[in-house]
């Protein structure tokens, strides 16, 4: 290997997101390019879809299904079956369309009569008038003419995508694909038993584009991030045709879920298929290993990294402490090498908020490596992608915004930080605007009082377009309990501050935290509707609360009032723990009414109505008074904000 040259091939396995790429090959390639190393990068999850879903690809899936039983055909299968010529007619023009590349496509597609409609169609359902009028007409007005092709058009993508999975692999999903043979599992055998399973549709499609990428790259050493458990099974499926077409090169493996849940790592036969696994920010540990491979580093010297031993068969870390890369000189990303005009902009939710995350192609951007805050008992803060806060100057990230515009031609902007500091968006916010950089961006924020409405004002001048924080639990008394730092009437103000300067908010939210009752519960979801009535917040999410190790409530139980489920014996992944709480509340059951609400009150459904009518069972009367939001933003002020 020393005597070689390093050509490092970056990959993003499947499955990430479909129209934009993940960064994590971004910054690496940009990182290593900075450094004069050789270096590539593929996107085989977009690679992956485009070949499924192509007139050719159809083909292949429709001779998959003339194979299954007739018991096995689904709805989702039978309508495919009878709308076949339509679906292999119609697909490429469709992904033309969401490409960008074919816009007045979108006049046939909103007549309802080009496209096959399955069974995801029926949703449309729900926005049917009482006089049986246009169902998207009052989301899209008589002007919104492509969104209501794109909604369309990713209804028909994911019945395809359910066709794919009731006939080809039951684990297929365009983001958690197969995730459940990875996510905290304790032992590595349900992913190997899956490995060892004959090849399918999917399955060979991503072999045949490994192969494809290794042929035009030719590298030494290839890089795999798995930022998920939906993208580990492909992650593997793509080292296993590594290995098995050219063992020769040294595969490795990192990325999110790496950093999160194989920690503690101890399964010999993850080296079958990777030859390194690496923990934490990537930059320092690969610098070890391809001096490593060099021959100028010893495998004893190398950083936070895992091996199979050798001699014992066994694994071994290894870290010979060194300190990490400064964040200001890790590098630009770059996205050279990605087909950024092959990303599909879909719109699965109507909400003008919520749609960011599927809709339009991002330049992923951090503005500071871990949280400045890093207390929240709920997080992952004993890890370094949390609590290793480390920030770069205004006129680092200007220079590296405006050197991603330049090679990409695109302006917008996703800020991927746990949480954007309110002082290195102030100073960046300033320097945009003096070097007058025309930018669209939006990112993760704490709701926190430094954001006021003159701080607002100034991020919406240099380009802010929506924010995302966490109001969690909407308690104060549990608020108080994760150590948030934010009460519920501080975050009023400052989501409205938001909003009066015409940023979008999106707010994360959470339900079964440790002794949150029925009636906190309740109460919370009184506090959102509140929130979403006075122009707060434009969207939301409520998350079901889930214990991890690395968690202070994870790692402290007794100060939470709760008691950790016994672990089984882990070789693998480690991260989601069980745990009794003492309150015994059915959160499941209240997490259905909590998700009905919720996706009402973002298209603007039922904001007046009582909260108690969303639940299908007796719960408590809030005991939050009618108009607490609007008193909070008038105690601020001095006016009435809701009249």
């Amino acid at each position: 290997m020393s005597a070689l040259p390093l050509r490092v091939l970056s990959v993003i396995a499947p499955m990430t997101q479909l129209n934009t790429p993940y960064p994590s090959t971004a910054y690496l390639t940009g990182f290593l390019r900075s450094r004069g190393v050789a270096a590539f990068q593929e996107d085989l999850a977009l690679a992956l879809v485009l070949r499924l879903l192509s007139c050719a690809g159809l083909q292949h899936v429709a001779a998959r299904v003339d194979a299954l039983p007739a018991a096995r055909h689904t709805a989702s299968v039978q309508g495919f079956v009878a709308q076949r010529g339509r679906y292999l007619a119609t697909i490429e023009p469709v992904i033309a369309f969401l490409q960008g590349r074919d816009s007045t496509l979108a006049h046939r597609i909103v007549s309802r009569q080009f496209l096959p409609e399955g069974p995801r169609f029926d949703s449309l359902d729900a926005y049917v008038d009482d006089e049986g009028g246009d169902p998207l007409g009052w989301a899209f007005g008589a002007l919104g003419l492509t969104d209501r092709a794109k909604h369309l058009a990713t209804l028909y993508l994911n019945d395809l995508a359910d066709v794919l999975r009731d006939a080809v692999d039951p684990r297929f999903e365009f983001v958690r694909y197969a995730e459940a043979l990875a996510a905290s599992q304790p032992t590595f055998d349900p992913l190997a038993e899956a490995l060892a399973a004959p090849a399918n549709l999917v399955d060979d499609t991503l072999n045949d584009l490994t192969l494809d990428a290794i042929a035009r790259h030719l590298p030494t050493l290839v890089l795999i991030s798995v930022p998920f458990p939906g993208s580990v099974y492909a992650a593997f499926r793509i080292a296993q045709s590594i290995k098995a077409h050219h063992p020769h090169i040294v595969v490795t493996l990192g990325g999110g879920f790496v950093n999160t849940e194989l920690r503690d790592l101890a399964e010999p036969r993850v080296f079958d298929y990777f030859d390194f696994v690496t923990l934490d920010a990537g930059e320092r540990p690969l610098l070890a290993l391809m001096e490593h491979l060099r021959g100028k580093r010893g495998l004893a010297r190398l950083v936070r990294t895992f091996v199979r031993d050798a001699d014992s068969g066994q694994v071994r870390y290894i870290n010979m402490v060194e300190p990490d890369v400064a964040f200001d000189e890790v590098g630009t990303p770059t996205w050279d090498g990605l087909r950024l005009d092959q990303y599909l902009s879909l719109l699965d939710m109507l909400n003008p908020m919520h749609r960011l995350w599927s809709d339009g192609r991002w330049n992923k951007l951090t503005i500071a490596h871990g949280c400045y805050w890093k207390k929240c008992s709920f997080c992952d803060v004993s890890l370094d992608y949390i609590g290793r806060y480390e920030a770069a100057s205004a006129t680092v990230l200007a220079d590296r915004i405006d050197t991603i515009v330049r090679e990409t031609g695109q302006t917008g902007f996703h800020f991927v930080d746990e949480a954007a500091p309110p002082k290195s968006l102030k100073a960046l916010a300033t320097e945009l605007i003096a070097r007058n950089t025309g930018i669209s961006w939006w990112g993760n924020i704490r709701f926190e009082k430094t954001f006021s409405p003159e701080l607002c004002e100034l991020l919406a001048d240099s380009g802010c377009i929506a924010v995302s924080g966490g109001l969690e639990v909407a308690s104060d008394r549990l608020l108080k309990l994760m150590k948030k730092g934010v009460s519920v009437d501080q975050v009023a103000r400052v989501t409205k501050a938001f909003t009066d300067a015409g940023i979008l908010v999106h707010a994360y939210l959470m339900y079964g935290f440790p002794t949150q009752t029925v009636q906190d519960t309740v109460d919370a979801l009184e506090y959102v509707r509140q929130l979403f009535l006075n122009g707060c917040i434009q969207s939301g999410f409520f998350h079901r609360f889930t214990c991890t190790v690395h968690s202070p409530v994870g790692q402290n139980p007794e100060e939470y009032g709760v008691t950790l489920k016994q672990l089984p014996p882990v070789t693998f992944a480690k991260n989601d723990i069980g745990f009794f709480d003492p309150t015994g509340v059915d959160h499941a059951a209240l997490g259905i009414g909590l998700k009905k609400a919720i996706y009402n009150f973002m298209h603007g459904i039922g904001l007046e109505e009582d909260v108690n009518s969303w639940f299908d069972f007796k719960v408590p009367r809030t005991t939050v008074a009618h108009n607490r939001i609007e008193k909070a933003l008038r105690m601020t002020t001095g006016v009435n904000r809701h009249a």
